[in-house]
């Protein structure tokens, strides 16, 4: 038996997903994105574990490697084009490019990363992701592996 997704989720959510450009605004404001009421975030990076107004499971949304990604992404075509300026217009020493550069990107980085997470677990809601596909995987992949051993 192989295992496959649950492609036949509960008919009606506990919450509407938002539009596209509305998940994103609220998720990046560190809103719930579904009702834009309640705390998106329980700390810097770490998700509340459901919204305090809709209801919303938003613990069980899992952003993984995508922020990160994002955010240097953005950061790159935001200050790159200032580097290369800067170097073709006063070539200046590598060492003063790495005091300048690396503690700036740092701190953009920083900066973005929060906002860009939440614009990714907005992006998330409106693609219907809820966090829940997966968790009968484990149980499914031992049965997998039972069934096989036993044949």
């Amino acid at each position: 038996m192989r295992w496959e997704p649950n492609r036949f989720p509960p008919a009606s959510p506990p919450h509407q997903p938002p539009s596209f450009w509305t998940g994103l605004g609220r998720g990046a404001s560190g809103r719930c994105p579904a009702c834009g009421d309640g705390r998106l975030f329980a700390g810097y990076l770490r998700l509340s574990p459901s919204c305090t107004g809709c209801g919303a499971p938003l613990a069980a949304l899992r952003a993984d490697d995508a922020p990160p990604y994002f955010t240097i992404f953005l950061a790159g075509h935001l200050l790159l084009p200032f580097v290369l300026w800067i170097e073709r217009a006063w070539q200046p020493p590598m060492w003063l490019h790495m005091a300048l550069w690396l503690p700036l990107f740092t701190v953009i980085c920083t900066l973005m990363l929060r906002p860009v997470k939440g614009a990714v677990v907005g992006w998330m809601m409106r693609l219907g992701i809820t966090g829940t596909e997966y968790q009968d995987a484990p149980r499914a992949i031992a049965a997998t592996a039972r069934d096989r051993r036993d044949a």
